[in-house]
């Protein structure tokens, strides 16, 4: 590429503004990149969601889960297929080859579940087929705490923060949890059916009925039309209490002969708290491809507007915020980047004793840094931990090119006695092929690294393509810039033309040149020495590769903020869980340096409500953990040795709650670091074990978790798969119902309805706030407690015919006499699996656990295996 370098001494202006678009391209391209903490990756998983409210588990494997498995092995490309099966929930995932398309793969499963619809139970939600997004994780969390019952709380979060921050520019979906949602809750005493003999459907089929509005078509009055609507829904929910279920000997049974009907939430099944305080928690999402740091900033702005429409008494905090980490991340990186560019610039003047030699060569560095952000922009990268890391790296590489050429160009003059001019096409010429071979052998060494088939190649793609940017762009000043600044800048050597000797050096200089040509000539002398120092050295790498620890990425990271993950007994109810959360914020309160907590009973996704997540977050690490910046604070107090005294690290924290949690009786608790990137499970550790009988592996994982927890390192252990879930089971006489003329359906839905409750039975659209509300229906809490209560149910009988005096004439009598349900049922206790979790199409149990803090992941799961 001599032919490039001479064009650009010939013609200067041409060298500096072909390096000048390229600077000023990346210029603009830095302000519309995207922040953020991780590269953007499509990890090729597709999950299924499926809610079938009331369901075993039992049930759900067979009757949804297995279905959907069936049919989704049925889409090209996957390594894996897993589903959970839990009360009322299912949960299929399919892991798909790295080369794999993933819209496509997402279409292609949504097809597949499509086409078995059919085949699943009639009343169940519709699934929901998504793929793994790294966006859909929140980017910042708020609480709003207050003395107020949960239920005003989830109404201002609701109206005066999420109305305010979902209009900011980039907010995808803000989610509320830690309350319920307004409902109209429709609560029957069961005596009180009784007493009418009354079934529960009864009341179901009231609500729908006689609180709908269908759309009654058009009326064509000639010149025009009018739509015609029937206004047949109640309009105030003080009303509801007045509706007519049904008329019996004449006279109306109003809901309120029934029961009550209360403007008030769904039934609760999760509770939260910031420091001891009820709170509400909002969690919000960006939209795809939008800038973290922007749309975090974008909600900040509007939080003071939110913070005057709430009461003096109610507050709304930031507990977690990405743009944190991330603009530290990045604060941290650009100052290594600045430091490193300062550090290598220093180099060459010192060795090269010359400002314009050390000018000519360090215009490399910011031309080609800045110059990466265009390409950057063009590819769709993100400023982020793996790209900066990139960018920092090639601070010491983007200069050697120049330096390279540079040096050449000045041996040349001095050698040859050649002016600058020319010695800048000559030198630039002879040693190209030079340079292009160096340069292209660093590119092969970084760009595979992008194509890497795993998911770390997914996760260094950006840095690989990053780092060859910066090279490929330094290759080119040195061909252009450096070449013509050489021909501008350096001055013509003092020494005779043509002697070829350069002036003696002295001092350090001297020192260094007798000491490299000693040893030169000791290794040409001894070259059999030297070959095999060489294969030992290489041979040493075995040994100490396996002496260094090994993890999937760094988990020692104090980023003053943690997750403890609580587990009650199989069965505990939502206020006994709380009960035993509140016991272990106590004791995460009493730990030095705790700054917030905030905790959550009866957790989203898969838990229940005997599960509970408590977030930790710590004083700052300057104010924990030694630091120069604590020790010169410490001086100017006069008093030095407090940057020595308590001294409390993440590691220390999380280490010492999780000891005083082992206490806790019928409790399993997990404190694990947020920061770790782990796919699946929110564990370090996954073993996972198949086969068909569950009491095998139920026996064989309990084995393995005692035996895990003998391991040094290995915490938090337990199994997924345990048989302790109770349950209640009916057991239907059926002689004895299809003598009464019951059918099973009719039961089972009564049951269904009177304990489990009916949350979408109607709407009610209140329109003092122009929205509409569920509906729900369900017994009084007293009346679902146990067995006696219960059985006071009523179940309908269908229409029974009955024979008349003539064979050939039959009667139906629709007016039959409900039963109490105890007489075609038994009732019955027992025990089950709270989940069924299974591996491509096969049952299977896993065993998971954590890392402790000092130990590697590597090292233990060996030590597992």
């Amino acid at each position: 590429m001599y032919w490039l370098a001479e064009i650009c001494v010939k013609r200067p202006v041409f060298a500096l503004m072909l390096i000048m678009a390229l600077v000023v391209a990346g210029v603009t391209a830095f302000e519309r990149l995207g922040v953020d903490r991780l590269p953007n990756m499509d990890l090729p998983t597709v999950y299924v969601r499926t809610s079938y409210p009331g369901a075993s588990t039992q049930e759900l494997e067979s009757e949804v889960s297995q279905i959907i498995e069936d049919a989704v092995a049925t889409v090209a490309g996957i390594d894996e297929l897993r589903s959970i099966s839990s009360d009322g929930r299912s949960f299929v995932i399919a892991t798909f080859n790295l080369d794999r398309d993933l819209d496509a793969a997402s279409q292609d499963v949504r097809d597949a579940v499509a086409g078995v619809m059919n085949r699943l139970p009639p009343d169940i939600d519709p699934p929901v087929v998504q793929k793994q997004d790294t966006d859909s994780s929140p980017i910042i969390t708020l609480a709003v705490s207050g003395p107020r019952s949960s239920t005003e709380l989830y109404l201002m979060a609701d109206r005066f923060v999420k109305n305010v921050i979902e209009s900011a520019q980039g907010v995808g979906q803000v989610t509320i949890a830690g309350a319920a949602d307004r409902a109209i809750q429709v609560q029957i005493d069961a005596k009180k059916l009784a007493a009418y003999q009354l079934s529960i459907l009864d009341v179901r089929d009231a609500l729908t009925r006689q609180n709908a509005e269908v759309p009654g078509g058009r009326v064509d009055e000639g010149h025009r039309e009018r739509t015609l609507r029937t206004l047949g829904r109640i309009e105030h929910a003080r009303d509801f209490p007045n509706l007519v279920v049904k008329t019996i000997n004449g006279t109306p049974v109003r809901l309120s002969d029934l029961g009550v009907a209360i403007d008030s939430t769904k039934e609760v099944r999760t509770l939260a708290r910031l420091n001891g305080e009820p709170a509400v928690v909002l969690q919000v999402q960006r939209q795809s491809g939008q800038n973290t740091v922007r749309v975090i900033e974008a909600i900040k702005e509007r939080l003071p507007r939110a913070r005057t429409l709430l009461p003096d008494d109610v507050k709304v905090e930031i507990i977690q915020d990405q743009s944190r980490y991330i603009l530290a991340a990045l604060h941290e990186i650009e100052g290594h980047l600045v430091i490193g560019s300062v550090l290598a610039c220093l180099t060459v003047l010192l060795f090269m004793k010359s400002w314009r030699s050390t000018l000519i060569a360090s215009v490399a560095i910011p031309a080609s840094i800045i110059a990466t952000f265009a390409f950057m922009r063009l590819f769709g990268f993100t400023l982020n931990n793996v790209t900066m890391l990139a960018l920092a790296l090639m601070v010491g590489v983007v200069i050697d090119d120049a330096i390279v050429v540079l040096e050449n160009i000045y041996h040349v003059i001095e050698e040859k006695g050649l002016s600058p001019y020319e010695a800048a096409i000559a030198g630039t010429k002879e040693i190209g092929l030079a340079v292009l071979a160096t340069t292209l052998s660093l590119v092969i060494v970084f760009l595979p690294v992008s194509f890497m088939p795993s998911v770390t190649g997914r996760m260094l793609y950006e840095f690989g393509l990053t780092a060859t940017f910066a090279i490929m762009v330094s290759l080119l000043v040195s061909f252009t810039l450096t070449p013509m600044m050489c021909s501008r800048m350096l001055k013509s050597s003092k020494s005779s033309h043509g002697t070829g000797e350069v002036a003696s050096r002295r001092g350090f200089y001297h020192w260094i040149d007798a000491s490299y040509m000693a040893s030169l000539k000791w290794a040409m002398r001894h070259r059999w020495a030297v070959l095999v120092l060489s294969i030992v050295v290489i041979a040493s790498n075995v040994p100490l590769y396996k002496m260094v620890p090994q993890d999937y990425i760094p988990t020692n990271v104090d980023e003053s903020e943690f997750e403890v993950r609580l587990e009650a007994q199989e069965g505990a109810s939502l206020s006994s869980s709380d009960t035993v959360i509140r016991k272990a914020e106590a004791i995460i309160a009493r730990v030095p340096g705790v700054q917030t907590i905030l905790s959550t009973v009866g957790t989203r996704g898969f838990g229940g409500v005997n599960q509970g997540e408590v977030f930790v977050r710590l004083i700052d690490a300057e104010q924990r953990t030694f630091s120069l910046g604590r020790l010169w604070r410490g001086l100017l107090a006069g008093d030095p040795g407090a940057a020595f005294r308590g001294n409390l690290s993440q590691r220390d924290a999380m280490t010492q709650i999780r000891e005083q949690l082992s206490v806790l009786p019928d409790i399993n608790a997990s404190v694990r670091n947020l920061t770790s990137f782990r796919q699946g499970a929110p564990v370090d550790i996954d073993y996972t074990i198949s086969g068909s009988d569950i009491p095998a592996l139920v026996d064989f994982s309990a084995k393995l978790v005692e035996r895990s927890k003998e391991i040094p390192g290995i915490v938090d252990v337990y199994s997924t798969l345990r048989m302790d879930k109770p349950e209640l089971l009916v057991s239907i006489d059926r002689e004895r119902a299809a003598a009464l003329g019951v059918e099973v359906r009719e039961i089972a839905d009564t049951l269904r309805v009177a304990v489990g409750g009916d949350d979408r039975v109607s709407r009610y659209r209140d329109a003092t706030v122009d929205d509409a509300y569920d509906v729900e229906l369900r017994l009084v809490g007293i009346d679902r407690r146990d067995v006696a209560a219960i059985s006071q149910l009523y179940v309908r009988a269908r229409p029974s015919p009955v024979i008349g005096r003539r064979p050939d004439v039959t009667l139906n009598i629709s007016a039959t006499v409900p039963t109490r349900i105890d007489n075609v049922v038994k009732f019955d206790y027992s025990v089950t699996a709270s989940r069924i979790d299974r591996l491509d199409r096969q049952r299977m149990v896993a065993v998971r656990a954590n890392i402790a803090p000092g130990f590697a992941l590597g090292d233990r799961i060996t030590a597992l295996q």
